[in-house]
């Protein structure tokens, strides 16, 4: 497997991971009937982290 390749399936994974995340946190945070913002946060950072993860890893794909 050439080098440009491995790099976006890490992206790609590291994206996935991040989105997963960030999706459970915000189930985690509505189910436990917190009413903080604290988790909310975490939860939009790591999915804007994994949909821009997600997007780079498309663009360098198609490049190659």
């Amino acid at each position: 497997m050439d080098l440009p390749a491995q790099r976006v399936g890490t992206i790609r994974a590291f994206g996935t991971v991040s989105l997963v995340a960030g999706f459970m946190t915000t189930l985690l945070s509505m189910m436990s009937g917190y009413d903080g913002l604290e988790p909310h946060i975490l939860a939009a950072f790591l999915i804007l982290t994994g949909l821009g993860l997600r997007i780079e890893a498309a663009i360098a794909d198609r490049k190659s």
